[in-house]
């Protein structure tokens, strides 16, 4: 069942939920920049994950969504 935090919020997912819709939107994506409309769905994706991060205590605070880069 999704529950939602707040009225317009996207519903809570699992952080492995978010991270595969991440892959599978980047993946399909691939060799091209993005549009503004699929940026900002991007940005949407990401702010799930973030939420996704805040609801899972157990979850390793160095882990970043699928497509984000490396930082040394």
């Amino acid at each position: 069942m999704c529950s939602t935090s707040a009225p317009g919020a996207f519903p809570a997912r699992s952080l492995t939920e978010v991270n595969a819709a991440i892959r599978a939107f980047m993946t399909a994506r691939a060799g091209r920049p993005l549009g503004p409309e699929e940026q900002a769905e991007y940005e949407q994706l990401l702010a799930a994950w973030s939420a996704a991060v805040a609801l899972t205590p157990d979850a390793p605070r160095t882990e970043r969504p699928a497509s984000a880069p490396l930082t040394p």
